[in-house]
């Protein structure tokens, strides 16, 4: 197909076919396991007790105050660590799941379901785990990483990995 000037044209969004099977399998299959080991690395992160911080945790219930409170720290490493590490800690949910699971396509959806997991995370956090409080700045910025992880990555994956829904005609 020739474009105006002689260039071949691209392909319309409709047209695009994703990956072949194959392909797509291997793909699925290789983001499920990552998905795993990130779920085992989030537990180890964040549902291990930390008696050592029991009097330096509290809980936080209004948006920015832990943020505020990294921020005003001497140390610029240590809130570039928390801050940073917080929106790390979403990225691979933004890239992973729009792969495993098909039908939370969508910014969206991989955003409520981001912020569901990491409320769960930090419900347990808070109500279990010696050490821990809930942080709703962390589920904040988890879900700013899922993000950041469905712009750069995730959105491209998942429409390789799975075809569109072809909307039927008239």
């Amino acid at each position: 197909m020739q474009a105006k000037g002689g260039s071949t044209a691209r392909p319309a969004r409709d047209e695009r076919r994703p990956l072949p099977f194959p392909l797509r399998v291997l793909a699925m299959l290789c983001a499920f396991v990552f998905m795993v080991a990130f779920a085992v690395v989030l537990a180890k992160l964040t549902l291990e007790p930390s008696p050592a911080s029991v009097a330096l945790t509290h809980t936080n219930l209004h948006p920015g105050r832990s943020l505020k409170a990294y921020l005003d720290q001497p140390a610029l490493r240590d809130a570039v660590k928390q801050i940073g590490g917080n929106v790390l800690l979403g990225v691979p949910f933004g890239v992973l799941v729009p792969v495993v699971a098909p039908q939370a396509r969508g910014l969206l959806r991989v955003l409520l379901l981001t912020a569901t997991v990491m409320l769960l995370v930090e419900f347990a956090q808070g109500a279990l785990i010696t050490g821990r409080a809930f942080d709703i700045d962390d589920v904040i910025l988890n879900t700013a990483g899922a993000l950041v992880g469905y712009l750069l990555l995730g959105r491209r994956l998942s429409r390789a990995v799975h075809a569109r829904r072809r909307s039927r005609p008239q």
